[in-house]
């Protein structure tokens, strides 16, 4: 049974901008709202009349005004959004051009940097203008392989100020990774630094630069920011200029944004391509910017005077999101490099230093810093921070507790779950509601999200596949080379005709509460009966021997077999006792469904890139079938452990 952990005062209720919304909405349509659950089944109820005021709220620029929100709120995919209006994302991104601080930068090692959003305009039109020159243009991509850096942020707002379509990875992407992603899309530009910190590091990147310009023969110019060295040896990559050689000198230029479509192409973002070849989703810059807008201003509930940090790299869908709060006139302070180094409290520390108000982080580094025994209520000041902000993969209880015991109190912790593909949010937080353990707080507005039984039929209080039924304006307009558009289908259409299938597994309770129980492609079905990873994950990484675990389904005499790994700590062997110890925990705390057939011990657990469990890697590992992107992986040498095992030809 979920705890209540937190409940927002009334005066923090009635100054949110979600209040206001919904005050907004009550005075345009003449409707009683008391209530956010009012409000959100209005909003999925009205597809046309949510968006179109949801646009006007947020104050979005456009040039020429839309006619129509949606075309036919019934057709998915497909639908036509706000046609007939013409916009920039950049220029709603520098909207603000004061003294403020907009950036605020920390790199490994590094002093703090500070950006006003005054220089940033001004940066970023001297960037724009170098561009211009170099022929780059409307639909052009450009490319980033860049730290978590200003010159990141600037060289993004720079190419969508053009038109010009943006994608990036970050640094740590193997070359096979890069080229899966770079290389289909034919980029004109690429941008990159000579290097990164990591765990007190350096880590040059120009020779691997050198080789990807080789094999990209559409990259037409290589921008190259020093920061491991100021006196970084570039010849040896084609085509290459320095940073500050190739950004226009002119001080005091206006930018003239490009006046486009609302669905125009803003990004190319991927997924994750563990199985494959990653796929290459292509969003719009109305879409990304009305929904990131929604899920910032209502349910971040940011206002001016807030300092917003997530730690994240250029090669994470949050990154995309972290740089859409410039449209708030909010700071936003970036980090690169290991959260960890040099010690656990690094990133409260730089909390502290630079007023962080919302700190955005991962479960995984949650987990990580429980385990670590650091408690930064402890340690530091953190008595501006009134959100945080947790991602990747289910929160466990433990997870929120910890948060609330050991990190502050009196704050708002809101996880929140979506995906690359829509760049946002199907369920996150609400500066309205309270806060259980263990659970996100609401579906996001307009999001017409259910979860369907085995059957196909809508669920409350019961696990089932999370879909949306309703189409929502930051779906991908198309996949890069796909004509005629089965791959996007395919992707999420499948299953159920005119529905998204999103692929997580999830429960909806009674008050509007989301628990996600993993992934729904990597569910364990043992006897048909269909698990969660995350309810194992939660009760045997509470064990004081296991650092991580992953579970997996393994086919065994015409049925599935639950097998668990688990790393262990230091000094801790996989005994029969421990073994029992761990069966029997899994027992007391949910089925005996949910006990494994085996456990077995590995050195590490792979994650993705973006800190994600591998089941499905993992799964074809120990089936000997393919994995084909081991790039995608942030440790791929660690899928070596679950190879060949013979503990998996036994009974």
């Amino acid at each position: 049974m979920s705890r209540l952990l937190w409940t927002p005062n009334n005066r923090r209720i009635e100054h949110s901008k979600m209040q206001h919304f919904l005050n907004f909405i009550n005075e345009k349509e003449g409707t009683h709202f008391a209530s956010y659950n009012a409000l959100y089944d209005w909003s999925i109820n009205h597809i046309s009349l949510f968006w179109g005021h949801l646009f006007n709220f947020t104050e979005i620029e456009s040039s020429h005004p839309y006619h129509q929100v949606i075309d036919d709120p019934t057709k998915m995919p497909g639908a036509q959004w706000f046609t007939g209006a013409k916009l920039n994302f950049a220029e709603n991104l520098l909207r603000y051009r004061d003294e403020q601080a907009a950036i605020i930068f920390k790199g490994e090692g590094t002093q703090l940097q500070q950006l006003s959003y005054h220089e940033l305009y001004n940066q970023v039109a001297q960037l724009t203008h170098s561009m211009r020159g170099l022929g780059i243009t409307v639909g052009d991509r450009v490319v980033g392989f860049l730290p978590n850096m200003p010159e990141a942020i600037i060289a993004m707002l720079a190419t969508t100020s053009l038109g010009a379509v943006w994608s990036s990875c970050s640094p740590d992407f193997g070359k096979q990774g890069v080229l899966d992603r770079f290389g289909q899309i034919k980029p004109k530009l690429l941008f990159t630094a000579d290097g990164y910190h990591f765990k007190g590091k350096p880590i040059d990147s120009l020779l691997l630069v050198s080789e990807l310009v080789t094999e990209i023969p559409s990259i037409k110019r290589v921008v190259v920011v020093p920061y491991l060295n100021q006196s970084a040896k570039i010849s040896s990559i084609d085509h290459a200029i320095f940073y500050c050689d190739f950004k226009s000198k002119k001080r005091d230029l206006t930018l003239k944004f490009a006046q486009l479509p609302f669905d125009h192409p803003l990004y190319i973002m991927y997924s994750s391509g563990t199985t494959g070849p990653p796929k290459c989703m292509v969003q719009s810059a109305g879409g990304v910017l009305l929904n990131q807008l929604k899920e910032l201003l209502l349910h971040t509930d940011l206002q001016r005077n807030d300092t917003i940090f997530y730690y994240t790299t250029t090669g994470w869908m949050m990154w995309n999101w972290l740089t859409c709060a410039l449209a708030t006139g909010a700071t936003l302070v970036l980090y690169d490099g290991n959260p960890f180094h040099p010690d656990p409290g690094s990133l409260w520390r730089l909390a502290e230093e630079t007023g962080i108000t919302v700190f955005g982080t991962s479960a995984g580094y949650l987990s990580a810093l429980q385990a670590s025994g650091y408690k930064p209520r402890k340690q530091v000041d953190l008595n501006q921070l009134r959100c945080i902000l947790s991602t990747g993969s289910p929160l466990s209880e433990e997870g929120f507790e910890f948060v609330y015991r050991d990190i502050k109190s009196d704050l708002q912790l809101a996880s929140i779950s979506g995906g690359s593909d829509l760049n946002g949010c199907f369920a996150l937080g609400n500066p309205m509601l309270p806060v259980y353990s263990g659970e996100i707080q609401c579906r996001g507005l307009g999001m017409k999200v259910e979860a369907f039984d085995e059957t196909g039929q809508p669920v409350i209080g019961q696990q089932g596949e999370l879909v949306c039924t309703a189409p929502f304006p930051s779906m991908p307009i198309h996949f890069w080379h796909d004509p005629d558009g089965s791959r996007y289908h395919h992707a999420y259409f499948d299953t159920y005709p005119n529905i998204w299938r999103h692929g997580d597994f999830i429960e909806i309770n009674q008050r509007g509460g989301v628990i996600i129980s993993g992934r729904s492609d990597t569910t364990l079905n043992p006897g048909g009966v269909r698990i969660g990873t995350a309810d194992i994950y939660r009760y045997v990484e509470q064990l004081p021997e296991v650092a991580d675990s992953i579970a997996v389904t393994q086919s065994w005499d015409d049925d599935n077999r639950i097998i668990l790994f688990v790393e262990l700590n230091k000094g801790v062997e996989l005994t029969e006792k421990l073994v029992k110890k761990i069966k029997q925990h899994l027992r007391d705390h949910t089925s005996p469904r949910h006990i494994p057939a085996k456990i077995l011990a590995v050195p590490e657990i792979p994650y993705t890139l973006n800190m994600k469990k591998v089941e499905l890697a993992v799964k074809r590992t120990i089936h000997n079938q393919p994995v084909k992107n081991r790039d995608a992986l942030r440790n791929p040498a660690a899928l070596d452990a679950f190879q060949n095992r013979p503990e998996l030809k036994e009974a």
